[in-house]
C-alpha cells in the first residue's frame, strides 16, 4: 500500500508557498499528498512537480476548491452538462501539468447538491456519458479517473460503491475507477468488507478518515473489516488521510467542521500513518 494525506491537513489553498508540506511529507515518510484544485487556487503546477519529484513524493487531485454549482455532469439541462465536462477538462489538464496521477472525487455531480427527488430515468446515462468523456480525455495523458461515492447529506446522485460502480458500468471506459471514503461509508453501507470486497480490482484508494473524521481508531469504522477486505482483493493502492485543519482561522467552520478534531497537522499525519502502517500486516498476504 501507498500512504499519504491531503493537503488540507496544512493549507486552506495550496500556492507556491505551500511546497513545504512536500517535504512534510517526505520527512514522514509518506507516498503521495492529495491536492485541492479549482477555480480559486492559483500556483505554477511546474514547481509543484518538480518539488514532488525531487522528493519522490506522488501526488493526486481533487476539485476540492471553488467549484462552480451549475458545472455538474448529472444536472437536468444539457448546457450545464456541457460547461461541467468542460470544467473537468480543465482540471484533468491542470493535474497532468503537475504530474499527478489521478484526479479523484465526486465527479459525477457537485457535493452539496442534493435533490430531493426521484432521480429521472435519464440521470444515470447522462451523467456516464459525460464520465465517459471525461475519462476518455484523461487517459490521453496518463491521468487515472477516480470516483468517491459521498453520503446522502453530500450528494443524491451516489451513496454507495454499488451505485459507483453502476455508473462506471454505464460508462463504459476502462480509465475508471473508485476512492472508498471511511467517513461517507458510515451512513451508507452496513458491512465495510462487503463493500470494498464488490469493488474488487476498481478500488483504487482509500480516503482513511475515521467516523468524526479524527485520526483513524477508535470511532465507528470497522478497520479490522477494512483491512481483511484489502487482503482478499490483493490491494496495493493508497490510503490517504483526509479532514480540515482547525488551527487556521475559520477554514474548519467553511468547511463543515464544527469540532476539533485536528489542531495540528504534522501530529495528525504522524498518528494517522503510524495507526494505518499498524494494520497493514492484517492486509497483507503471506
Amino acid at each position: 500500500m501507498k500512504y499519504g494525506f491531503h493537503s488540507f491537513l496544512f493549507t486552506d489553498r495550496w500556492s507556491d508557498q505551500a511546497l513545504g508540506v512536500l517535504e512534510t511529507a517526505a520527512a514522514l515518510d509518506a507516498d503521495c499528498v492529495e491536492i485541492a484544485i479549482g477555480d480559486d487556487v492559483t500556483f505554477d503546477p511546474r514547481l509543484t512537480r518538480r518539488r514532488a519529484e525531487s522528493l519522490g513524493i506522488n501526488l493526486t487531485t481533487g476539485p476540492g476548491g471553488l467549484w462552480p454549482v451549475q458545472n455538474d455532469l448529472s444536472l437536468d439541462d444539457l448546457a450545464d452538462r456541457r460547461r461541467g465536462l468542460a470544467w473537468h477538462r480543465r482540471q484533468v489538464d491542470l493535474t497532468a501539468e503537475m504530474g499527478a496521477v489521478a484526479y479523484t472525487g465526486a465527479l459525477y455531480g457537485h457535493p452539496g447538491t442534493v435533490l430531493r427527488r426521484a432521480p429521472p430515468p435519464n440521470e444515470y446515462p447522462r451523467t456516464a456519458e459525460g464520465l465517459h468523456h471525461l475519462a476518455e480525455h484523461a487517459a490521453r495523458q496518463g491521468i487515472e479517473i477516480v470516483l468517491e461515492p459521498m453520503s446522502h447529506f453530500r450528494s443524491h446522485v451516489a451513496n454507495t460503491p454499488a451505485q459507483v460502480m453502476e455508473l462506471i458500468r454505464l460508462a463504459d471506459h476502462p480509465n475508471l475507477r473508485v476512492l472508498f471514503d471511511t467517513y461517507h461509508m458510515v451512513t451508507e453501507v452496513r458491512d465495510f468488507g462487503d463493500a470494498i470486497r464488490g469493488i474488487g480490482p476498481l478500488l483504487w484508494g482509500l480516503h482513511a478518515c475515521e467516523s468524526d473524521r479524527g485520526v483513524p481508531g477508535g470511532g465507528l469504522v470497522p478497520w479490522e473489516s477494512v483491512f481483511e477486505a484489502l487482503r482478499e482483493i490483493d490491494f496495493e493502492g493508497y490510503a490517504i488521510l483526509e479532514t480540515y485543519n482547525s488551527s487556521m482561522g475559520d477554514f474548519a467552520f467553511r468547511r463543515g467542521m464544527f469540532h476539533n478534531v485536528c489542531p495540528d497537522g504534522e501530529a495528525f499525519a504522524r498518528e494517522g500513518l503510524r495507526f494505518l502502517r499498524e494494520q497493514e500486516p492484517i492486509g497483507r498476504t503471506g
